[in-house]
């Protein structure tokens, strides 16, 4: 093997397809990125076995690519990166000169690697599943910031550590749940796909840092029960499904609300922030009490001290005194846009939502917390 191109564009697709790299991993070749050249383009591939990336180069005048030999390498990510960064020059040189050893050339700096063999690489099936669905950039990133944070860190239950992504009557609908809360997108869709899959969490923010760079351009979303994949220009990002059945999440999301309160968005957000360095459990429970004549916010620890905030609210509704995780709170705000948000609740010890106003195409829905102020 044997090509040049411009270091630039080298470095970027290397960096993406990393993402995919775990640099723990107890395989070495899943440590490497593995780059093959033919054809007048070098295709490059990454993998932790359940995420690969697969990022395509073909030459054109701007990547200056130049093939003059064919052939594969594969070499650990960390190094080839470190490397590539550091060539001196506009363009790079990459040649295999012997067996796996692969020199590394800019202008006047020289390196060379050991590689390890391609033919160890797994084979990684990146065939297209047949059901379909084509998402604007912009849409898709609306998708995974409103609702993959909501989504659980903990393996206990390993569905929850995703997004359903479920579409029929011409609607598409995302959940992330880990529980505690829940985040839901509803989009207006036609299309003649039919799917309820799940999404990991950590292949949909791969995504978002890997490929939703262009907001005028478009995702093309390949499904069938074992894997999805995300195709944006010549980037290939692949991740398995989750087994198992997401939660029926419907029936928890109330109708209506025997409360309402409206307040800024960016308000709610710095009065709850400026509680949450009083920690109970490593957790900051924010106290709400809201009337007709006033809405507080407190927290309160006797090891700590205490924090106590008159909110510019507009309260509708009986007496209520609630408590809830605030950085539930802050994030489901931050997720949210528009200035203002409309919260419903519908007891002291039921599950609240939030929405904003004027956009009812996403909610947040946090469970209380039982406190014994």
């Amino acid at each position: 093997m044997n090509f040049t191109i411009n270091k630039t564009i080298f470095y970027n697709a290397l960096q993406i397809v990393s993402h995919a790299i775990s640099p723990n991993s107890p395989q070495p070749q899943l440590r490497g990125l593995l780059i093959n050249a033919e054809n007048d383009s070098l295709v490059i591939t990454g993998s932790d076995a359940d995420i690969s990336i697969r990022k395509k180069i073909v030459k054109d005048e701007k990547n200056m690519l130049n093939i003059i030999e064919e052939g594969s390498i594969l070499i650990e990510s960390r190094y080839l990166l470190e490397i590539v960064r550091k060539i001196d020059n506009e363009y790079i040189n990459v040649e295999i000169i012997d067996g796996a050893l692969t020199k590394f050339s800019g202008s006047s700096a020289v390196f060379k690697i050991n590689g390890m063999n391609p033919m160890d690489y797994p084979n990684i099936n990146f065939s297209k599943p047949e059901s379909f669905i084509n998402l604007p950039v912009s849409v898709l990133q609306e998708i995974i910031e409103q609702t993959a944070f909501a989504a659980s860190i903990k393996e206990t239950r390993p569905v929850l550590t995703g997004v359903n992504f479920r579409f029929n009557d011409g609607k598409l609908v995302c959940t992330g749940t880990d529980s505690f809360r829940l985040a839901r997108k509803v989009i207006p869709f036609e299309s003649d796909a039919s799917f309820n899959v799940t999404i990991p969490a950590k292949g949909l923010n791969e995504v978002k840092s890997s490929v939703l760079q262009n907001s005028d351009s478009s995702v093309e979303l390949y499904m069938d029960a074992r894997k999805a994949q995300f195709i944006n220009e010549d980037t290939i990002i692949q991740t398995k499904l989750l087994d198992g059945a997401f939660p029926e999440t419907d029936r928890l999301i109330p109708k209506e609300f025997l409360y309402t309160m409206n307040i800024s968005r960016s308000d709610l957000i710095s009065a709850i922030d400026r509680t949450t360095f009083i920690k109970t459990e490593n957790m900051a429970i924010v106290r709400l009490q809201c009337s007709r004549d006033e809405v507080i916010l407190s927290n309160k620890s006797q090891e700590i001290g205490e924090s106590r905030e008159t909110l510019a609210a507009q309260f509708e509704g009986d007496d209520l005194d609630i408590s809830f995780s605030g950085s539930y709170v802050i994030e489901a705000a931050r997720s949210l846009k528009g200035p203002q948000l409309k919260i419903g609740f519908t007891g002291e010890m039921k599950p609240f939502v939030i929405f904003s106003e004027g956009d009812d195409s996403v909610l947040q829905l946090v469970l209380p917390v039982k406190t014994y102020n």
